[in-house]
């Protein structure tokens, strides 16, 4: 193996080789960040609250949302 270093391209910190054989170019924290869900509370009209996690049910619940 050679003596390569790898730098996450998002933070420029280093990260393990390992990581880096495995096709991975960037840190775990970044990784994570990265692809993190959205999540967002929505009111419902004269209901509770609902979480929403999926941007299209999202877009479903507002009928002023233009298709």
């Amino acid at each position: 193996m050679t003596n390569h270093t790898p730098h996450c391209r998002k933070c420029d910190e280093q990260y393990p080789t390992a990581r880096w054989a495995l096709g991975y170019k960037m840190c775990m924290p970044c990784a994570e960040q990265e692809t993190a869900p959205v999540r967002t509370i929505v009111p419902m009209a004269k209901s509770n609250y609902i979480l929403v996690t999926d941007l299209t049910l999202l877009k479903g619940l507002n009928k002023y949302a233009s298709q």
